[in-house]
């Protein structure tokens, strides 16, 4: 009993901050109108020939903290994102689950969250991502993550990206 009791207690003094660090972190605005924030990505891809990435989750969702701050402490990954694809977080929680956007993208939440969404600069879905296959051990991969974003970026579905 005695072990039983110093092993939680270990567990709960290693756990604790971390789960108390994601909940202090908002990277989702809750009170973020999803429809119009999507509409001006679209605008400013079509602007910029890119595309729009949405990461759906929400600020109790620890794998959504995590991928955001994965992404945004490196510099490649970074920099790819914002120079292919205009971002919008899409908050989804118990006071605000989105049904109708999500219908309108064709279910994404059936992969849980965070799940990534790709819209063309026409506002066209053209792919969902299960965030799931990104992962390796306890976070990211970040080769997996970046030919997930090179691999449905602008250029790579160019049709003259394969001429020669």
């Amino acid at each position: 009993m005695m072990n039983y009791i110093k092993t939680l207690t270990i567990s709960l003094v290693i756990l604790l901050p971390m789960l108390l660090t994601a909940q202090e972190q908002k990277i989702y605005d809750t009170n973020a109108d999803a429809k119009k924030d999507i509409a001006e990505a679209v605008e400013a891809a079509k602007t910029l020939n890119k595309h729009v990435f949405l990461q759906i989750g929400g600020n109790w969702c620890p794998w959504c903290i995590k991928f955001h701050n994965f992404v945004h402490n490196d510099e490649e990954l970074d920099t790819y994102l914002n120079e292919n694809y205009e971002v919008v977080k899409v908050n989804y929680d118990q006071a605000n689950r989105q049904e109708e956007l999500l219908t309108e993208l064709e279910f994404p939440q059936r992969f849980g969250f965070p799940v990534f969404v790709i819209l063309d600069a026409n506002g066209k879905r053209i792919h969902t991502q299960n965030s799931a296959f990104l992962e390796e051990d306890k976070g990211y991969d970040k080769d997996k993550v970046l030919r997930f974003l090179k691999n449905w970026s602008p250029t790579a579905l160019d049709p003259a990206s394969y001429k020669k």
